[in-house]
């Protein structure tokens, strides 16, 4: 999109003013569908932060997670955890990744997360 829909941003600052990560969302960015729960920013960079921070290879890269949020300025981007990029019929990866959304590169939505069933 090239102006980001007021809604979405408008979902987006909600969860980031309750501090909740209970919202579920299907966003449709750059051709893949990306379905899972936001967290507020903070949380989200937290918990990147600490997931690089156990890693050997990966935790000088720890600290760049841990900027301060801008307060008080609206959402530019959605904070997917235990989220997956739906492929086929399967989700990738099965147990939930973390990703971050461009609101503008979002060109659908719908509210709720889609998992796939052989039933």
């Amino acid at each position: 999109m090239s102006k980001p829909d007021e809604l979405l941003v408008d979902v987006a600052a909600l969860v980031e003013s309750g501090h909740s990560n209970q919202m579920t969302l299907t966003v449709v960015a750059g051709g893949a569908v990306i379905t899972g729960r936001l967290a507020p920013e903070a949380v989200w960079r937290q918990r990147v932060s600490e997931v690089l921070a156990d890693s050997a290879l990966l935790s000088e890269f720890s600290a760049a997670f841990t900027a301060p949020t801008p307060v008080d300025e609206a959402p530019t981007h959605l904070h997917f955890h235990v989220a997956r990029i739906l492929q086929g019929t399967v989700g990738i990866p099965e147990t939930g990744g973390m990703y971050r959304v461009a609101i503008e590169d979002v060109s659908a939505w719908t509210m709720g997360d889609f998992s796939y069933s052989d039933n």
